[in-house]
């Protein structure tokens, strides 16, 4: 397992802990803002201040029901923690702080960077960890949800290797003021979606998709939208959109969409609709559902081929990712970004609101 530690880590010698707000999970309906320890920095670990992080459909889920890799019933088997652990894994911010014996010529104090939030056993004896696919490891875990800290809260201290740096490309300025909303204030925030579209980006790069096919997406939430926005980036020459939601149809138009289709219109089939719309040709269905991705290439009759499930995303992908986001391959992303909010408001004008309001809602940012 990783050598690392929990909020509850020992403290380096002489080292007096500031306390700090941090919005902690209990259970179901139970997410309280308490006043936590802010942790030293150990070997090979860096800590972030913690910018926006981004309220994940994870975490709604969360808040009705205790989720698989929640460590609810018994320790993580990971992180060796158990319920409260602190929320958030979308997590943007600026490094503040390097421990011992880490890399000073890749990381330095100062830089903007996103967190890599999956994490896993690393045994020797374990085959996805050691070839590099720990997304599938059977005790893979988040950051945010099994232990280690997480997003909502001010710093966060993470192993170095979960840490990458924002290319010089990518606009950001260092505006922490919730009550700021320039253009440069959208970008800065959009930096936590680099964590799902990782996920998004991930899928599609498995999957068999080439430049110049067509593609259906089911469902415009956030992780479909960010499906349509990778989709375009990677060349596809027709995408379309299945959902109910008539205000989702409507963004999904505004970011480049070739068609939309509401499913709960009589009669629709929607089959038989993308075959008409693409001449014939035959076109790969991506869906998502709890963070997942699923793909599968779809003949006009609506019978499935191969499928491909994704969850989450390889380290690999990271530095392709970024550089694609560097050199502007994902116009308007931060207009994905519906509200911004307060640490103390999470519940309330965070959790709740997406839950509840989910035709105006795409993706909430949290600054604690």
């Amino acid at each position: 397992m990783f050598a690392f530690g929990s909020i509850a880590r020992q403290f380096k010698a002489g080292f007096t802990p500031h306390i700090y707000k941090a919005a902690r999970y209990y259970g179901p309906g139970d997410v309280r803002i308490d006043d936590i320890p802010e942790p030293a920095v150990g070997a090979g670990q860096v800590k972030i201040k913690v910018a926006w992080t981004g309220i994940c459909g994870s975490d709604l889920h969360s808040y009705l029901s205790i989720i698989p890799i929640s460590p609810a019933i018994a320790p993580d088997y990971v992180t060796g923690e158990t319920l409260p652990v602190v929320m958030g894994h979308e997590i943007a911010g600026t490094v503040t702080e390097l421990g011992t014996g880490v890399d000073s010529t890749v990381l330095s104090v100062g830089q903007n960077v996103v967190i890599e939030p999956l994490i896993s056993c690393m045994e020797p004896s374990c085959g996805p960890c050691l070839v590099g696919t720990r997304n599938v490891c059977p005790h893979a875990g988040f950051i945010g949800i099994s232990g280690w800290g997480g997003g909502l809260a001010e710093y966060i201290t993470v192993n170095q290797e979960f840490v990458h740096i924002l290319p010089s490309g990518i606009p950001c300025m260092n505006i922490y003021s919730v009550t700021e909303f320039r253009s440069d204030f959208l970008l800065h925030g959009g930096r936590c979606l680099m964590e799902p579209l990782a996920v998004v980006w991930h899928a599609v790069k498995r999957s068999a998709f080439v430049a110049g096919d067509s593609a259906l997406v089911i469902g415009a939430g956030p992780i479909g939208l960010l499906l349509l926005k990778v989709l375009k980036a990677l060349g596809a020459s027709w995408i379309g959109v299945c959902e109910p939601s008539t205000r989702r149809r409507e963004t999904a138009l505004k970011h480049a969409a070739s068609a939309v289709y509401d499913p709960l219109v009589n009669d629709a089939n929607v089959a038989a609709q993308v075959f008409q719309a693409t001449n014939g040709h035959e076109a790969m269905w991506l869906t998502s559902r709890y963070g997942e991705v699923a793909c599968a290439q779809h003949q006009h009759d609506g019978h499935e081929g191969d499928r491909i499930d994704c969850y989450d995303r390889v380290r690999s992908r990271s530095p392709e990712l970024l550089e694609a986001v560097a050199e502007g391959r994902f116009a308007g992303l931060e207009e994905l970004i519906t509200s911004k909010i307060a640490l103390e408001d999470v519940v309330e004008k965070g959790i709740k609101t997406l839950l509840d309001d989910k035709d105006n809602q795409i993706k909430i940012l949290v600054h604690p």
